[in-house]
């Protein structure tokens, strides 16, 4: 009897197993999502070819941010000198230029090789020295950018040069005219705003940059103001979108908003109080609208 009721419970559990085997097979296996060959639109960007002015002196810290989280567009800087990122437009190699030499950016536009054009604001150009201000410049030439520089060879007093083709540099040899400025004294460094001032400081030169990037700098720096005020010193700032007839990488839609966004009268009133809090005065003066 006993085995009977063992092999009744035997049976018994195997039919359950049985069961629950055919409910498994019987389940409908849930169907992998249709693959449409489409993906998620990657973020958009847009390149900027911009002078080492903007970013040394903080700007650009301040106003990109602002930028993306109002188109949701990330800038990618390329900060060089002017002439360099001027060339970038020419080869297609960017999207956008925010540059500070008004005679090569006019260039640029008669070449074909823009769409848009507009100032954006403006600084000046200071002469800069050892605080001890050996060649006396500060005394006799307190205005006078080529009086100081004449005064400057004269007294084969150290000076580095950007020497980089950027639009300080540019300006500098416009100051420099027709004045010699060749020897040991002349020291022609090659590198952006931030770099020269810091060489300048170390060899305790002269040297010639844009106010905004002195005074961010200024408290790292044993140099001084020695020559400001002329009238051949003013810097003005344009932004520029590049033609996309170029190449088909170029974002013109982006550099379209970049280009407007800098020019709107909420960006231009940023400009506007950038670095008042800091130094006590603006770093740029805002002039989209002329």
């Amino acid at each position: 009897m006993k085995n009977k009721k063992g092999l009744l419970a035997a049976l018994a559990a195997l039919l359950i197993l049985g069961g629950c085997g055919q409910g498994a097979s019987d389940a409908q296996t849930p169907e992998a999502p249709e693959d449409t060959g489409t993906q998620a639109p990657e973020k958009q960007s847009i390149i900027l070819a911009t002078t080492t002015s903007t970013q040394d002196s903080g700007l650009l810290d301040v106003l990109l941010p602002e930028f993306t989280g109002e188109t949701g567009i990330e800038v990618k800087i390329i900060a060089v000198g002017t002439g360099k990122a001027i060339q970038m437009g020419v080869d297609g190699e960017a999207d956008v230029l925010l540059v500070h030499d008004t005679a090569s950016e006019l260039k640029f536009m008669d070449e074909g090789n823009g769409v848009e054009r507009n100032q954006v604001m403006y600084n000046d150009f200071i002469l800069v020295g050892p605080e001890s201000d050996p060649a006396g410049i500060a005394a006799s030439f307190g205005s006078d950018a080529a009086g100081a520089l004449g005064k400057i060879a004269e007294t084969a007093s150290p000076f580095v040069s950007r020497a980089d083709d950027s639009g300080t540099h540019k300006k500098e040899l416009k100051l420099w005219g027709d004045l010699a400025h060749e020897g040991d004294w002349y020291i022609e460094a090659g590198a952006g705003m931030g770099d020269v001032l810091k060489m300048a400081d170390e060899k305790q030169a002269y040297t010639i940059s844009d106010r905004a990037t002195y005074l961010a700098m200024q408290d790292d720096l044993d140099l001084a103001i020695v020559c400001e005020g002329d009238q051949n010193m003013f810097n003005q700032y344009g932004v520029m979108t590049v033609d996309p007839k170029k190449n088909d990488q170029i974002n013109y839609d982006g550099a379209k908003a970049f280009y407007d966004w800098m020019i709107s009268d909420a960006t231009q009133n940023r400009i506007a109080e950038f670095g008042k809090d800091t130094y006590g005065q603006s770093l740029f003066t805002p002039n989209a609208k002329g």
